[in-house]
């Protein structure tokens, strides 16, 4: 059983950086998709962005496109969120995700492996 955990949350200023990492302790399978989500208090858990393992095509949501990238390493089992230009909006719990069927990228309900959550959180 494949597990996810995600690190690199934190506290930054408005406009500053933060990588967050998703590392997979088994191995992702070519049909993966893997996804970010974010929560933020008393609102739903929404799709930030997400990768398709083998072919790398990438997925966001328009509030984040041009702010963050999503990436992965293959030989490290590991995906990556690069968050830039941080806006206090941004400030949520962000998920791991995996959508081991490989037919959505967008579908939070299609997402059948979850982390933990790492809590980022943007200053004003």
């Amino acid at each position: 059983q494949v597990q996810l955990v995600e690190s690199g949350g934190g506290l930054v200023q408005a406009g500053g950086s933060l990588r967050l990492s998703c590392a997979a302790s088994g191995r992702i399978f070519g049909n993966y998709v893997m996804g970010w989500f974010r929560q933020a208090p008393g609102q739903e858990r929404e799709f930030v962005a997400a990768i398709r393992w083998t072919s790398g095509t990438t997925y966001y949501t328009d509030s984040v496109r041009g702010r963050f990238t999503i990436s992965r390493d293959n030989a490290k089992n590991t995906v990556y969120l690069q968050m830039n230009s941080l806006k206090p909006e941004d400030t949520a719990v962000y998920y791991c995700a995996a959508e081991r069927d490989g037919r959505t990228a967008y579908a939070k309900g299609a997402y059948d492996l979850w982390g933990r959550g790492t809590q980022v959180t943007v200053s004003s």
